[in-house]
């Protein structure tokens, strides 16, 4: 692959000062690219370009957004072969899992979005104060500044731009130093049914996305990463009153209780914790199970590690991890395994060659511990005893993450319980990681703040205005 270049204003176009950064396979460790390291006067072309677009694009009306979005659904669908091996070459993915699981979702939201736009409700005008008429205006925020991550790229993308665009905004997109050749075939794909400027992708490292965030155009950063990175957007947002959008870590608590279907449980947290590799921050990767079910489960999720298959082939659930640092912080997490833990199944790299890691297996963790505490981000599952079903709520909520989990029981009270104590933005129950173009993600604590997907994430990208008429004029 050649050299890649940033998407401004309608087309490619090269770095200012030509720096660029190595791509690599992960499932190789070979570089296959480059993509460039974007610095300050990018960032400027770019937000000058949606400065541009959106003085037209914010008037446009619903359903010339709802055609494009359409449009642009429809040209993903039919290049999804392009937008799949773009997708595979930057993260190693099985390519048969992001066929069938991802792209046909990001044509769903797409195409949700796309109706979303002509959806806008609000309270009907009336006389508040007498002589007068008050009425809501929901408009469009402005240029967003946006920044996407390396486990889901192109998803993430149209996670954020499709409703941004939809709401009658402009964007400034930049994917992950990892994973910005998917992104940027997204772009040009949109770029066909977009006016130039509306969509806007620079590629770049952390100080590109510094720059972005301190830049004085636009008027709301949204990201989706670490807490690290949530906390320094948020911080440099503050200093310009800049509105943030953060969708950040988790640590999905699993309540598994001894009234469960021990088979349907382990099957289903195997495939919620392994798939994507684990880079996934709704992954079931904390089993909290009482002492009914423990052993079972225990051995059950051991014989699920050993038949999940890992490698980029036909029947693989998973891929390499994303780089060699996420490779390393995964492989150190497990060497400092505590004494008092047991290593059920893998916990070792695969090969030489790649990012591999096997299905791993942890028992015997207690509530204060790294593995309990911190996010892993790979196909690690720990599992944690309880007593009960009290415990097993202070325990699931005793972590700084807020964003997703679940319960498995055939217990409708107990299920109702857990969804209402539950300090988390998402609660399965009996089933983990399903997520649908009309629901809510997003969490709470240090998960983030903020919606993506549904008509709550179209809502956040726009503002409200008051407007009163005096009646006697």
């Amino acid at each position: 692959m050649s050299a890649l270049r940033n998407y401004i204003d309608g087309r490619y176009v090269d770095p200012v000062d030509g720096t660029y950064a190595d791509l690599i396979d992960p499932a190789t460790g070979e570089v296959f690219g480059s993509a460039p390291v974007s610095g300050a006067a990018d960032v400027d072309l770019a937000m000058a370009a949606a400065a541009r677009a959106f003085v037209t694009w914010r008037d446009t009306t619903p359903a010339d957004r709802q055609r494009a979005l359409l449009r642009i659904a429809d040209a993903v669908e039919a290049r999804a072969d392009e937008l799949i091996d773009a997708e595979c070459a930057n993260t190693g993915k099985p390519r048969a899992l992001t066929a069938s699981e991802e792209l046909p979702a990001m044509v769903d939201q797409l195409r949700f979005f796309a109706g979303a736009a002509r959806m806008l409700e609000g309270r009907s005008a009336g006389e508040y104060l007498a002589g007068h008429t008050s009425f809501v205006r929901r408009e469009p925020i402005g240029v967003c500044a946006q920044v996407t991550p390396w486990n889901y790229p192109m998803m993430m993308a149209v996670w954020k731009l499709a409703p941004a665009i939809a709401a009658g905004n402009t964007v400034v997109l930049k994917p992950s130093d990892t994973t910005p050749v998917s992104t940027l075939l997204l772009a040009e794909i949109a770029g066909e049914f977009l006016p130039p400027g509306v969509l806007n992708v620079v590629c770049g490292d952390r100080a590109t996305g510094q720059a972005l965030v301190a830049h004085a155009t636009p008027q709301m950063v949204s990201i989706t990463g670490s807490v690290r990175a949530g906390m320094e957007v948020a911080g440099a947002a503050a200093g310009d009153v800049k509105r943030v959008h953060l969708e950040l870590g988790g640590k999905a608590p699993v309540l598994v209780f001894d009234d469960a279907d021990v088979a349907a449980a382990a099957e289903g947290i195997a495939l919620a914790g392994y798939f994507n590799a684990g880079q996934d921050c709704t992954a079931a990767t904390r089993v909290l199970a009482t002492p009914g079910v423990h052993d079972a489960l225990v051995a059950a999720l051991a014989e699920r590690a050993k038949a999940t298959e890992t490698g980029t082939g036909p029947d693989a659930l998973y891929g390499p991890l994303n780089n060699a640092a996420q490779l390393a912080h995964v492989t150190g997490m497990v060497d400092r395994l505590p004494e008092h833990a047991t290593l059920v199944a893998g916990g070792h790299r695969i090969g030489d060659r790649g990012y591999f890691y096997a299905p791993t297996v942890i028992a015997g963790l207690r509530q204060d511990d790294e593995l309990s505490q911190r996010e892993i981000f790979g196909p690690v599952i720990t599992v944690q005893r309880v007593a009960d079903e009290d415990e097993a709520l202070r325990a699931a909520n005793g972590v700084r993450y807020a964003l997703a989990s679940s319960v498995w029981t055939a217990n409708h009270g107990r299920a109702m319980r857990a969804a209402r104590d539950l300090d988390f933005g998402c609660v399965w129950i009996n089933t983990h990681i399903p997520l649908v173009a009309e629901m809510p993600h997003g969490g709470f604590k240090h998960s983030g703040y903020g919606k993506d997907l549904s008509g709550y994430g179209f809502e956040d990208y726009t503002r409200i205005k008051h407007v009163m008429s005096n009646n006697n004029v």
